[in-house]
């Protein structure tokens, strides 16, 4: 097997495993791509990437270009001689990038292409009600997330998941499957399979605070999905008394028929709280009021609706 010169470009905590499973390979790292240091937080200090932190710990050869058609980055990575990039969560490359290398540009993508192109494709694939997701790894061309097929490997979605717990298993199995098809491409014997054999095609744009709203008219299945396909970042979210309510964790009932209005509240200000959807309802179990800390609903009713019922609440 041949030794690859490999430049990684990535940025966040779901990239790490995968640009450690190439340090440890036979393989040289010669460059990692990742975005450049940001302000946050109160004091607008600036953080590093995931993967930068990463970089940096085992002394890797790291850039940071604000723009990646900029003349001096494409010098500078032309300069490392590298036989392929491997990309993982990262921002679209520009064709001077991606068609660099002689042995291709790779990425790998949490989904189980042509499904769910995108930049959130566990959120999508959980809020869906998909039973199965995987990760794919192909080589990038033109079109986002349509680039010829190398290897895929699948794994179940339970339903007591939520995509925080779904997130980390696909994780593990990108570095593995990831590390498969490097050795594959040194070795000059891998698959490439066209996407092109399907057309009913779901999407996974990028999610918003405003994607995140709660549509009581839904159907309570979906609801459910949603709130574990958003939890436990950004959190699925509706109101309560005027102010914005997330809601991490819930069971689900379907009765067939809408009870109540979609979207009125109901507690026994013990144990229960409820919202009603097209054919059942929620019961929540964990949440978050705004400008509190997120907590078990018992928690919750115990210093919110103890004493007395929220105006318009239905009593239980």
């Amino acid at each position: 097997m041949k030794q690859l010169k490999i430049v990684f470009m990535g940025t966040p905590e779901f990239a790490v495993p995968m640009l450690e499973v190439l340090v440890k390979s036979e393989h040289e790292v010669v460059g990692v791509i990742t975005a450049p240091d940001k302000p946050a937080g109160r004091g607008m200090q600036l953080v590093e990437s995931d993967i930068k932190k990463y970089a940096v710990e085992h002394q890797l050869n790291i850039l940071q270009p604000e723009k990646l058609k900029n003349p001096d980055f494409i010098t500078e990575l032309r300069a490392l001689n590298a036989d392929l990039f491997v990309v993982v969560a990262f921002r679209m490359l520009p064709e001077v990038v991606w068609s660099m290398p002689p042995m291709g540009t790779i990425n790998l993508h949490a989904s189980l292409l042509p499904q769910y192109r995108g930049a959130a494709p566990i959120n999508w694939a959980m809020i869906n009600g998909e039973k199965e997701t995987g990760v794919t790894t192909f080589f990038i061309q033109q079109e986002i997330d349509t680039g010829k097929i190398i290897y895929q490997e699948k794994v179940t979605i339970r339903d007591d998941e939520n995509v925080g717990e779904l997130y980390h298993e696909l994780m593990e199995l990108g570095a593995k499957v990831l590390g498969k098809t490097v050795d594959a491409i040194a070795e000059g014997n891998y698959p490439q399979i066209p996407q092109d054999h399907i057309t009913d095609i779901k999407h996974a744009p990028k999610i918003f605070k405003e994607t995140c709203k709660i549509d009581w008219n839904k159907d309570v299945e979906y609801i459910y999905n949603f709130i574990r396909g958003l939890s436990p970042y950004p959190a699925a979210f509706t109101e309560l008394e005027g102010k914005l309510f997330k809601i991490y964790k819930a069971t689900r009932q379907h009765t067939g028929i809408a009870q109540y209005p979609t979207g009125s509240a109901a507690t026994d200000s013990k144990k229960i709280l409820r919202f009603f959807a097209s054919d059942g309802y929620i019961d929540v179990l964990e949440c978050q009021i705004e400008g509190k800390k997120r907590i078990g609903v018992e928690d919750f009713l115990r210093r919110y609706a103890s004493t007395s019922l929220p105006e318009g609440m239905i009593s239980l």
